[in-house]
């Protein structure tokens, strides 16, 4: 019986191969997912072979499965497939800062903030590097907010002023690239 069943469902696929491939392309416009709609289709229609009782309307149940096999791979496809345009989202990498001119930086600011006055200091590095409000930075040092806000304008004029002139200050040891003689021609040594 499962011989018969089997060369049955044989004769079948031989038979309705071609019209379900013409189908398949006709749904999808494509000849290898076509083949690959019919092959699936085929492979459900096998598992249920047993149980179908009326096989002159096979081929309509055929079409009915691929259909759906069809909206579900368009449905799943819909969600998991990505596109991309041009490049990807991610910025170009920035090449790592020099870790010395960092320490620099840091060693110059440090500098700077020696040379404000203590109140000055302290509302500088409450405000800014810990992040606090004008009013915890008032109760942490015992003051008034206005007056942390006053020591604060007057500790940045003041630290503003200090890097500007040390800034000043390496522009000068920078070398000079060319020097140029009286009448701007280069200077021969």
């Amino acid at each position: 019986m499962a011989e018969a069943c089997g060369d049955e469902f044989a004769r079948f696929v031989k038979e309705a191969r071609p019209a379900l491939r013409r189908t398949a392309f006709q749904l999808s416009d494509d000849w290898y997912e076509a083949d690959d709609l019919v092959q699936r289709t085929l492979m459900a229609i096998h598992r249920h072979w047993d149980t179908i009782e009326e096989r002159d309307k096979i081929a309509a149940y055929a079409r009915t499965i691929m259909t759906r096999l069809l909206i579900s791979d368009r449905r799943s496809l819909r969600w998991s497939r990505e596109i991309l345009n041009d490049l990807p989202p991610e910025p170009e990498p920035t090449p790592d800062p020099d870790p010395y001119a960092l320490l620099g930086d840091r060693m110059v600011l440090m500098d700077a903030l020696a040379g404000l006055a203590p109140r000055q200091r302290a509302a500088v590095i409450l405000r800014y590097w810990e992040d606090r409000s004008v009013e915890e930075t008032a109760r942490a040092m015992g003051s008034r907010s206005s007056t942390v806000r006053s020591q604060t304008v007057r500790a940045l004029a003041t630290l503003r002023s200090a890097l500007e002139a040390e800034g000043d200050g390496n522009e000068e040891d920078a070398p000079d690239e060319q020097k140029s003689g009286p009448c701007g021609e280069p200077e021969l040594n």
